[in-house]
């Protein structure tokens, strides 16, 4: 699940940087409110990028994660049901 995350949030970011160039390079040269637009959306590419590249997925078993303080982990374990052996 983290390659499939981490491809998408490079296509992401190779399509901002991609708009960017196209809109200064080639699209300004017959509209500037049309270039302007195309960065206004690269503009928001990279935190959606970044919130979909960190997201946990439903198999990501973070809450499982030790807390490091035994008793609490104890705690936790009996709650959910699994025991020490």
């Amino acid at each position: 699940m983290y390659a499939r995350r981490r491809h998408i949030y490079f296509a992401m970011m190779g399509t901002c940087l991609t708009l960017f160039v196209l809109a200064w390079g080639v699209v300004r040269l017959w509209s500037v409110p049309v270039a302007v637009g195309m960065c206004v959306v690269a503009m928001v590419i990279p935190p959606v990028a970044a919130m979909i590249a960190n997201r946990r997925g439903p198999e990501d078993r973070w809450w499982d994660d030790p807390s490091g303080d035994p008793q609490s982990d104890e705690w936790w374990n009996e709650l959910d049901g699994k025991k020490r052996r």
